[in-house]
């Protein structure tokens, strides 16, 4: 990419920064909602939960394919259409009178959203270099993490005060703000002029992420060797095939395969991966567990997640501030890989009756581990990257981490069940427990209560001890693909450091 205008580069970030901040919420927030929208619109099922899955399938499966357009295209070109789209459908969701409409406004803001989470890192890459790199990506990360953790706080209290649909027009006054960001952005272009748009790798990556997340995503309801798994992932496995044989014949590729020959960038994106998968169980199940077991209100089990995810708001520029004072990159994400298996491990004090206090120590960890290395690690993968595949590079690293963390998040609630079924020996009773319902009927002994709970906090204890030990795993794996090259200094650099010295040499 060349740059025409990089003058402002402070009103760039606050712009990307209030993408990040503000998309995630209306990801996380509108779960808060759902109740209050199937009364409105008589809606139930498989109709209603698309308001959130249309969303989340749309963004997640296209981060990669608007990332790349935007290295073919222009970044802040595509970055404003991302936001005006999402800020369009989150409007015509706030006027929908059809819950059919409502679900492809809502699959609309998710395809708005790819393009300015995936273009959004490609602009603070070409923006920033060095250390202020760095911060800008810690920044990115903190904003991240504050959307994700208040979204469904801040849903929640909009929804109860003014109302579902006055709540969906807030996020479109927050998108237009977005779009109206990319008037002080700086302009980019092509360096060698727009080039062809690899429509067939684009669609075959598109129909391979979106039937291997869409499958995955019915485990939970069908399980795994339900057709109704098993059909389109199948079909996005194929899908996938083809995406590969089609990239290496394409001139200009979404993804670029020789990327992934880079060994210590492979490194990047598989921690970026696990940073988000290793506590996406904990997120999506710890608060269950806590009030089908412990008793806890909805609100005091979200406090309680506080003690996780306030150290994924503090932590981010911590971790810039120690690359920038000479900490390796290597060690942070490692290290970071490595809190969060001591979490999980610390994790099995999980017990009936455990108060707040006792899990302040694991969820803290666990936390800790996550905000180091967000934002930090994806400023580190773009050093391993030319400038003309900062948006390919980008998309990658979101879309490993939503396809990662929605694959845990799936495996853990189906293990959660699966091992519960093996202990109580039926699978209505192990998806009751699961739920967090542990008084059935509502006239059960307390000896059967305790039975529940009980093997309840044993299941989490195995899933608690097995994503510890793959997190420690991947910890190595990661040490291991970022290990410098002793043999040749040349492979240790990145392509622009080895241009750059190519180029001073002559």
């Amino acid at each position: 990419m060349a740059e025409d205008d990089v003058s402002r580069p402070g009103m760039t970030l606050a712009a990307v920064l209030l993408g990040f901040l503000t998309l995630p919420m209306l990801m996380s927030g509108t779960t808060v909602a759902l109740p209050r929208i199937g009364a409105d619109l008589d809606a139930s099922g498989a109709a209603l939960q698309w308001v959130v899955v249309g969303y989340f399938l749309a963004a997640s499966s296209l981060m990669l394919v608007v990332g790349s357009l935007g290295d073919v295209l222009g970044r802040r070109r595509v970055f404003a259409l991302g936001a005006a789209l999402y800020t369009a459908g989150a409007l015509a969701g706030a006027l929908a009178r059809d819950i059919w409409v409502l679900d492809v406004a809502r699959t609309l803001s998710g395809v708005g959203a790819a393009g300015v989470m995936a273009v959004g890192g490609a602009i603070l890459g070409a923006t920033f270099t060095g250390a202020a790199r760095n911060r800008a990506f810690a920044a990115m990360g903190t904003a991240s993490g504050v959307g994700l953790a208040i979204g469904p706080a801040l849903a929640g209290w909009l929804v109860g005060t003014v109302g579902w649909r006055a709540t969906f027009a807030c996020f479109a006054a927050a998108g237009a703000l977005v779009w109206a960001g990319t008037l002080v952005m700086p302009r980019t272009r092509p360096a060698a002029g727009p080039g062809r748009i690899d429509l067939a790798g684009g669609i075959a990556f598109v129909a391979a992420s979106a039937g291997v997340m869409f499958g995955v995503n019915q485990a939970s309801r069908h399980g795994w060797g339900s057709p109704a798994v098993l059909v389109p992932v199948g079909a996005g496995a194929v899908a996938l095939a083809v995406f590969v044989l089609v990239e290496r014949r394409s001139a200009r590729p979404v993804l670029e395969l020789g990327l992934l020959g880079d060994r210590r960038f492979v490194g990047w994106v598989l921690g970026c991966a696990f940073v988000a998968a290793g506590p996406a169980g904990v997120m999506a199940f710890l608060p269950t567990y806590l009030q089908g077991v412990t008793g806890a209100s909805a609100g005091q089990a979200g406090l309680t997640m506080l003690l996780m995810t306030v150290p994924v708001l503090l932590f981010p520029q911590a971790g810039a501030r120690l690359v920038n004072r000479g900490l390796p990159g290597r060690v942070l994400i490692a290290g970071a890989l490595l809190l969060i298996a001591a979490g999980h491990a610390w994790l099995t004090v999980l017990e009936p009756g455990i108060g707040t206090l006792a899990l302040l120590g694991p969820l803290a960890t666990i936390g800790t581990g996550m905000g180091l290395a967000m934002g930090t690690a994806d400023a580190q993968a773009m050093d391993r990257v030319p400038a003309d595949r900062l948006g390919m590079a980008a998309g990658l690293l979101n879309t490993a981490r939503a396809g990662a963390g929605t694959l845990a998040t799936t495996v853990f609630g189906t293990s959660l069940t699966l091992l519960l079924a093996a202990r109580v020996g039926d699978a209505a009773t192990a998806a009751r427990i699961t739920a967090g319902d542990l008084s059935g009927s509502g006239h059960r002994t307390d000896a059967a209560l305790s039975s529940e709970a009980a093997l309840f906090s044993e299941v989490w204890h195995v899933m608690s001890w097995t994503v510890a030990a793959g997190c420690a795993a991947v910890a190595l794996a990661v040490w291991a693909l970022l290990a410098p090259d002793r043999r040749s200094p040349e492979k240790t650099s990145s392509p622009q450091e080895r241009r750059k010295a190519r180029s001073q040499a002559a």
